[in-house]
């Protein structure tokens, strides 16, 4: 698989463009009864050059007619939001329940699309058996191991690429003390990745975290772990920067050379995994414009590295946002809003995607 390599626009003629996609998504939102429509998908425009992707939930796909063409016409791959975390696949200890994650994977096997599996080891949405239970440190590993080879052989050949293990950093680099850290120290990843090969040799097993997209003390973290678990032969194929931004912030200015450290030096795949930027609300043209050039850059970035394999945008529409539930006063991070209509930030990924083909 070959991309052009493109230099990023600069600077004034992304914000140009920006103020422009504006524009006209103002004049679409005035006027458009139901959501936008482009002269072509993004998973067209993307044509095999690079798996563009959205995270979806069970309950829209099957009760919003909308959010379900959009979901299988607009990408070529998926990654379930909620349905192939732990609390969800064994609420009860051995009582494995996968009806909602195979729901999904029909789905995108109906629609031609590949499935990014997503997480098997996290310390968030963890089942009360596990979380309030008394386990020795032998009992679980023991436990791990088990979650893990049991879901991966459930979707063996069906999965492209799991996230194997989730947000293990802190911000300053340092090992976030989690349940399966405190007890089992580092080895937990690299045990982690190799139980999930064991159960499917062909899937690609990425490790995943949020702002690690620039280079700094977490990204550099990850860089070292991942240069550790390769020089031991651990299975690691990937690296996910989430790419949760913010209209509010700064934009990692150096994420193409973090991008390349991984690549080039490392020689693991990249995948932008979360992709989304959320704004203080009410957004206002400006705040529309600097999401624009934000995703406009993370695409860039990633379409000028053959290594960096997916962007995933982490929900597609406003309507069923995780942002304001956590972020409170905050939202509008999606690339269509909540009445399905296109965003500006649709309309430059779309540039971006066909720009890489040549057109």
């Amino acid at each position: 698989m070959i991309k052009s390599m493109r230099r990023p626009a600069p600077f004034i003629q992304r914000r140009h463009l920006a103020a422009m996609l504006v524009a006209a998504f103002f004049t679409l939102a005035s006027t458009a009864p139901a959501f936008a429509k482009a002269p072509i998908t993004l998973r067209a425009a993307a044509d095999h050059t690079v798996q563009i992707g959205t995270a979806i939930g069970l309950p829209q796909l099957d009760n919003d007619p909308t959010y379900r063409a959009l979901a299988g016409s607009q990408f070529n791959s998926v990654t379930p939001e909620n349905a192939m975390k732990w609390d969800a696949i064994e609420p009860q200890r051995g009582v494995y329940t996968y009806a909602a994650a195979d729901e999904i994977v029909a789905f995108a096997r109906a629609h031609d699309q590949q499935v990014h599996g997503h997480t098997l080891v996290w310390h968030n949405q963890l089942p009360s058996w596990l979380t309030g239970g008394t386990f020795t440190a032998a009992e679980l590993r023991a436990i791990l191991r088990q979650h893990i080879i049991s879901e991966v052989s459930h979707f063996r050949g069906k999965i492209y690429a799991w996230d194997v293990v989730n947000e293990p950093f802190n911000e300053d680099g340092t090992y976030r003390q989690t349940m399966w850290f405190q007890a089992l120290g580092p080895s937990y990843i690299a045990d982690a990745l190799r139980w999930a090969h064991q159960a499917d040799p062909q899937a690609k097993l990425y490790i995943n975290d949020y702002n690690i997209e620039g280079i700094n003390p977490k990204s550099t973290a990850m860089y070292n772990l991942v240069k550790s678990l390769r020089a031991q032969g651990v299975p690691v194929s990937g690296v996910g920067i989430q790419g949760h931004l913010g209209t509010q912030y700064g934009f990692p200015g150096d994420i193409a050379q973090n991008i390349q450290r991984f690549t080039h030096r490392l020689g693991v795949q990249v995948g932008i995994t979360e992709l989304d930027v959320r704004s203080i609300l009410p957004v206002d043209a400006t705040k529309l414009a600097t999401q624009t050039d934000y995703y406009n850059r993370v695409v860039e970035a990633c379409l000028a590295d053959a290594r960096c394999v997916n962007i995933t945008v982490w929900g597609f529409t406003d309507k069923y946002s995780w942002v304001p539930s956590v972020f409170a006063g905050q939202g509008a991070a999606d690339i269509y809003d909540e009445n399905y209509v296109a965003k500006p930030a649709y309309f430059a990924i779309l540039r971006d995607l066909l720009a890489a083909r040549g057109h």
